[in-house]
């Protein structure tokens, strides 16, 4: 689905004039229609996780700097997806001690667990996400990956999280070249949606309250309990 400024001003919690600087410094990928600007999902997919990136770098302050107008805006101007990570985790699950010594594996031993809890078939499910690794790796650096397939896959509309933590570390040939400890499987029930969630989960690694709270291994209720703090303090991102 194609998305317009408004759209991906949203998404992504900035205002419209935020992303019409990126477009004229060439930081957004984005392609003319009739003389709009138009946003492919893949392609901002890969530019967010290019942005955390950068972060890791050094090179940011945060994923998606603000402006000084809209650290002022009211949380209604600023997202309309407030608690949307805490609701995407409730309909998902929390997996502790997921085994594996290999991307596949850890996928695969994570499906069998939790497929079916989600209305999946396992095998379908664990292909797909395969199908988006080969693609390009979900990795977010610090250790942390967002495994998603590139369709949409549950029946359900609602979205589904699933946070998965991992036995040993594994390769995930994330950029940073850092092993990955931590999984959020993300099922979308949209591009917007798919975007924003995407968006809050990279906000969320970048967090080192939140990094040091992983390495727990907590409960579901803990982790709930935790990103509902969190995106209280956030707002509207």
């Amino acid at each position: 689905m194609d998305l317009k400024i408004k759209d991906v001003a949203e998404l992504l919690s900035v205002s419209e004039t935020t992303i019409r600087r990126w477009l004229s410094a060439g930081k957004i990928p984005a392609y003319r229609l009739n003389h709009q600007y138009r946003f492919s999902r893949i392609e901002i997919e890969k530019w967010m996780m290019s942005c955390k990136l950068d972060q890791e770098m050094g090179e940011e302050k945060q994923i998606f700097p603000l402006s000084e107008e809209e650290k002022e805006m009211p949380v209604s101007k600023t997202g309309t997806q407030h608690f949307s990570l805490f609701r995407a985790l409730l309909n998902g699950d929390v997996l502790t001690g997921v085994s594996g010594k290999t991307k596949e594996e850890v996928i695969r031993n994570s499906m069998k667990v939790t497929a079916s809890k989600l209305g999946l078939d396992a095998e379908l499910a664990t292909e797909l996400l395969l199908d988006r690794e080969r693609l390009m790796s979900t990795s977010l650096s610090c250790g942390v990956a967002v495994p998603h397939p590139r369709e949409f896959i549950s029946k359900a509309p609602v979205d589904r999280v699933v946070l998965a933590f991992l036995d040993e570390p594994v390769d995930f040939e994330a950029f940073d070249k850092k092993p990955v400890h931590t999984l959020f499987f993300l099922f979308s029930s949209q591009d917007k949606k798919h975007l924003h969630l995407l968006a809050k989960i990279a906000h969320l690694s970048g967090s080192e309250e939140a990094l040091e709270f992983f390495k727990s291994r907590p409960s579901k209720d803990a982790v709930l309990a935790f990103i509902k703090a969190w995106e209280g303090k956030i707002g509207g991102i």
